[in-house]
């Protein structure tokens, strides 16, 4: 019976031996989830730190990249003003150091005294042109546009048609007057504008001085490379 006692004793040392070592082990695996939970939000905590800090650089690279931007503007802006500098220089134009746009031919070149042309002076003319054209004409004339004066195959080297005289080569044409030559401004009344246009032309014109200016705007046509113009007043 003794025996027995002792056996039974000794088993139920055991069994609670067991139940300690296992929940021994139950509340050890706890602690370690319980650190290990613990652990993470620190982990979370530095990786939201660096995303955070990405934003902040990449702001500062766009504040570089716009300061480089506004840096940069004056230099296209100062590209632009030399286009259009370019530009204006290229222009065909026509101007008289007699009188100024939209102002009164002076009396001298007129009907009313020498009736001789004015100087005309001649820029920007484009590559490629082979000759230039001048017609002068009143558009405010009563019976319609009257011509005073066509002139072509200009040499387009030339920059002046000086006073009272004709390039070397170029060729007068039949004005409204009924011959060829220039006839000044003559309005029969009230203030007329007087136009004084040029044109550049990629081709000469095959045409002799009895030609007018009907046959000029024929010939000329798909040939202009580019034109101008400057218009004088004169009358009452």
């Amino acid at each position: 019976m003794t025996t027995i006692r002792t056996l039974k004793v000794i088993l139920a040392i055991l069994v609670t031996t067991c139940f300690i070592i296992t929940f021994s082990f139950v509340v050890s695996c706890r602690k370690a989830e319980t650190v290990k939970v613990k652990e993470d939000p620190v982990e979370t905590k530095e990786t939201t730190e660096e995303e955070a800090a990405a934003p902040v650089e990449g702001v500062e690279e766009d504040g570089e990249d716009e300061a480089k931007e506004e840096m940069e503007e004056p230099e296209e802006e100062e590209v632009a003003e030399d286009m259009e500098e370019e530009d204006i220089s290229e222009v065909l134009m026509i101007v008289s150091p007699a009188f100024s746009e939209n102002e009164k031919v002076p009396v001298k070149f007129t009907c009313d005294a020498d009736n001789i042309n004015p100087q005309l002076d001649i820029s920007g003319i484009p590559q490629g042109t082979a000759s230039l054209v001048l017609i002068v004409d009143d558009p405010d004339a009563p019976g319609g546009t009257w011509v005073h004066w066509t002139l072509w195959n200009i040499d387009p080297a030339t920059t002046s048609i000086l006073e009272n005289s004709v390039p070397s080569g170029a060729v007068e044409g039949v004005t409204d007057f009924g011959v060829p030559g220039y006839g000044g401004p003559c309005p029969p009344s009230g203030t007329h504008r007087y136009f004084f246009k040029i044109f550049a032309l990629d081709i000469t014109l095959d045409l002799d001085s009895s030609s007018t200016v009907t046959d000029i705007e024929s010939a000329i046509q798909g040939h202009v490379l580019d034109s101008g113009e400057l218009i004088g007043l004169y009358g009452e």
